[in-house]
Parts: structure tokens; sequence; C-alpha cells
């Protein structure tokens, strides 16, 4: 059988081929997936891309270090990719078009942003927002994405600043750290909760912060009730922090959680529900739609200028593919702060 030149174009990509860490490899573009079977979006990959940029997300950690549940390797980790068409099927793309994927299953289900080069559905990508640079989207990421998902769950339920504070758990955090720099912004008062409340006070209040909160008051066995403490809060913990969280959540308050890095059981009574009114508001980001995606960085990313993304990622955050599974291991032990991006370039 005789390949196209095309296909036999190269570039680097990380690679997981089990349960030991990705490493480094050659690809070219037969490699990549003509197909995906990712669930809600099966079909063929009509646009391939250029990557510029990805991301270090959760996930990706889980994936770098051969962890994630239910991988089918060989995969290219990066759940979040940034670049140009180089080729499309689609009407709605043309090449050159400079576009922003998040979620999809990209990096988990299908291969992501981790490589020169992706080939992925039309479907999945967004033009790249006029208010944003290629660099500046990238720090977004789906932790910025879904921090955006988080504030509009509390606007949503009508939550305003003059309610009370916010609290944002797993602070450091891309998604906390995101969420604070927006919320503080819209002008709501923001406690910030972490395990590392000595050191990084400092950051988190150079975000916008105006208190930060040692996360170990809230690791307890919680109580069906407690003091009213919040108006709202973003949650990407879960676990006994969430259900504290509900308990001290203040008569229709509204909680958004999207998390699970302090454990997936939530132990927790009707209590915050039936007697305060609580509404607890899941947060999906992979599979939101892109009239949904579109709306929420239209109504979002004016607010994260360069010299506020910077706060949460400065240039030593910005690294190479080789660098990402040091990083990825160190992420699981709660070992890193704001967001990295990957320089797929570097």
């Amino acid at each position: 059988m005789r390949v196209s030149k095309s296909l036999c174009q190269q570039f680097q990509a990380l690679v997981t081929r089990g349960k030991s860490p990705a490493t480094l490899e050659t690809l070219t573009r037969a490699d990549l997936p003509a197909s995906s079977t990712v669930r809600a979006q099966p079909g063929e990959c009509d646009t391939l891309v250029q990557v510029e940029y990805s991301t270090l997300n959760y996930k990706d950690a889980l994936v770098l270090t051969g962890k994630y549940p239910g991988l089918k390797p060989p995969m290219v980790g990066g759940i979040d990719l940034v670049g140009k068409v180089l080729e499309t099927k689609s009407d709605s793309l043309k090449v050159g078009d400079s576009i922003v994927v998040n979620g999809w299953g990209i990096g988990t289900d299908h291969f992501g942003g981790y490589a020169g080069e992706a080939r992925i559905k039309s479907s999945w990508a967004i033009p790249l927002p006029s208010s944003l640079t290629a660099q500046c989207a990238a720090k977004i990421g789906t932790a910025g994405y879904t921090a955006m998902l988080c504030v509009q769950a509390i606007e949503s339920n009508g939550i305003k600043p003059e309610d009370g504070t916010i609290l944002v758990t797993g602070a450091t955090g891309g998604v906390g750290s995101v969420s604070i720099l927006l919320l503080s912004q819209l002008g709501y008062k923001v406690a910030a909760l972490t395990g590392k409340a000595d050191s990084q006070a400092p950051y988190l209040k150079s975000l916008g912060a105006t208190e930060v909160l040692e996360r170990s008051e809230f690791e307890a066995d919680p109580k069906p009730l407690g003091k009213e403490r919040f108006a709202g809060c973003v949650d990407s913990c879960g676990g006994k922090i969430l259900a504290n969280v509900l308990s001290m959540t203040k008569a229709y308050g509204a909680v958004a959680a999207c998390g699970l890095a302090g454990g997936m059981p939530l132990n927790t009574t009707v209590a915050p529900f039936i007697l305060r009114g609580v509404t607890l508001a899941g947060i999906e980001s992979a599979f939101q739609t892109r009239v949904n995606r579109f709306q929420l960085y239209n109504r979002f990313a004016p607010l994260l200028s360069p010299e506020k993304l910077g706060l949460v990622c400065g240039e030593d955050q910005s690294v190479g593919l080789g660098q990402l599974p040091e990083l990825g291991a160190l992420m699981l032990k709660g070992k890193v702060k704001g967001r990295y991006i990957v320089d797929v370039s570097k």
C-alpha cells in the first residue's frame, strides 16, 4: 500500500502506552485517528490542526502517569489545544483559522494536544475569541473554562455580591485560581480555601481573595447543618470538604461542584437542601454545546486580561512536552499551583 507524502509528515508527541509514564515519540499523520469514538460525538475527524499550545490539567496528569481509569493506550494526552487549521472538510472552518478545543474527550479518549498535530472533528472547535491571543486562550484552557461555568452557575442562581462571601476550594489549582480572578472582578468577596494557607496567601490575595482559610477546618466529619457562612461556593474538591461546605452555605445559596480531588463519595444529608434551600449545581465542561461555549467566552474572557492571566500562569509556567511527565506526577501530589501551559514548539 502506498502512503501519501502528507501522511508521512512527522512531529513530536507525548504518548502513554500503558501504566508507565508517557514518553516522547515521533509520530506521523498516519498515526492520528481518522475518526472518533467519543460518546455523543462519533464520526469522521474532518480537520487537521497544527497545535501551538496545550495545558496541564488533573486529567492530563493521570494520563501522563498512566493512572487514568479505563485508559486505552496508546494515548496522546492534552485535553486542551489551541492551534491553526491545516486541512479541513468543514464549511465552518478554513485553512489558517485559529481555533480552541476544550474537552470533547481529547487527551483521554482521542489523541489530544500533546503533539505537533492533531486530527479532530470540526464541531469540537470554536474560533479563537478576538479578545484573546493563542497563548492567553491556552492559559484559560479547560480549567479556566470550567471556572467560567462555575461562576455562571453562581450568577444563574441569583447570588449577588451583596449576598455574602463566595468560597473557592482548591484555590491554588487552575479552576480555583481563575474562579477567584473572575469573582473578584465581578465584585464578589472571595474566601480562598487551601491546604497551603501559610505559604500561598500572598498569591491568592494577589488574585483577589479577601481571606485565606485553612483546608483542615473543612476535613472533619460534617454536621447536617453548620453556621451559615457562605453565600455560594466554587468547589473542585468533593468529599468531606464539599459536605462541610454544603452545611455552611447560607439560605438559598448555591454551590457549583466541578471536581473530586478530595474524594468521590459525598456523605451529606438533605438538611441543607430542604431547610435552607441550598442548590448544588453540578458542572460538566467536556460536552457543553458550542453555543454555550461562545456565550461563556464572550461574557468572561474580557475579564481575563494578559496581566490577570499572568498572575495565574507566569512565564516560568510555560513548558515543553518533555517536562510534562514530571509535572504531572507533582500535580497528583498537590505540589502544583496555578496554570501550566504547554508550548508544543519547545
